[in-house]
């Protein structure tokens, strides 16, 4: 992780310094860039370190019918569930929703794209990498809680008084995390489910949120349905979440594949 900063920086500086008065080009262009490096490193730590010419299979990302499937199943498990959510918040009174008209149908496209860019990077990093190189040394339990408390940090990389006027997100993020994590655990570590459901989670707010077709009444405190608007963020949040990390106990019985040994 030091060697991605040590090699990252002297690119990423300069570009926040030339772009500072677009802050999203800013963000896509060096976290593109450190997501590249981060592939290619992991092409030379996979070969050099465990003598294994394709890491990212041991991570869990195969190219497989059924992890197909269960990228397919996850984008419709996180997509359903934040329809669900805003839907129940709409019958309380508490948002209401527009009607979509035509100009939502670029919004979905572009929606889905960058949910999936968004997820399956977070994935290949946190339960792919991480949860890899975590399970060489931990119990399971412990690395299912140490990446999502990592995958909550960083997340929370942000001025002292944004973490604490936003500091309920940080128990929803932890909870996430554990949901991936889990997921993953459940289908028989393959990322598929896990992209699925972060990538899910993101297209329907993303679609909600840019087609603004959403609009807060502001009859409850925003600890109930989200700090700014973030519908994770909240008291119905994280009562959706806990339900959703229920679902995606594994068995108690279920086997787990061997872990990769040098």
């Amino acid at each position: 992780m030091l060697l991605l900063l040590v090699i990252w920086l002297p690119f990423a500086l300069p570009i926040q310094y030339f772009f500072r008065q677009d802050p999203n080009a800013v963000t896509i262009i060096v976290m593109g860039l450190l997501f590249i490096e981060f592939v290619v490193l992991q092409k030379v730590w996979g070969a050099k370190v465990y003598r294994q010419k394709r890491i990212f299979s041991c991570y869990g990302l195969v190219r497989t019918r059924q992890n197909g499937i269960e990228l397919g199943k996850g984008l419709s498990i996180g997509f359903c569930v934040c329809l669900a959510l805003f839907f129940l918040e709409a019958i309380c009174g508490w948002v209401t929703i527009k009607t979509p008209n035509s100009i939502l149908f670029p919004i979905v496209a572009e929606g889905l794209l960058s949910a999936l860019g968004i997820a399956f990077a977070e994935e290949v990093f946190f339960r792919g990498w991480l949860f890899f190189e975590l399970r060489r040394d931990y119990q399971l339990k412990t690395v299912w809680l140490l990446t999502a408390l990592i995958f909550a940090i960083a997340h929370f990389l942000k001025p002292i008084e944004e973490i604490i006027r936003t500091f309920v997100t940080f128990p929803a993020l932890v909870l996430l995390g554990l949901i991936l994590a889990r997921a993953k655990t459940k289908y028989s570590q393959r990322l598929g489910i896990a992209i699925g459901i972060h990538g899910g989670l993101v297209w329907g707010y993303y679609i909600l949120n840019v087609g603004k077709l959403l609009t807060y009444t502001n009859t409850v405190p925003n600890w109930i349905t989200g700090i700014d608007g973030n519908p994770i963020a909240g008291l119905l949040g994280l009562a959706f979440l806990s339900i959703l990390a229920l679902w995606m106990k594994p068995k108690a019985t279920k086997k787990e594949e061997p872990i990769l040994r040098i």
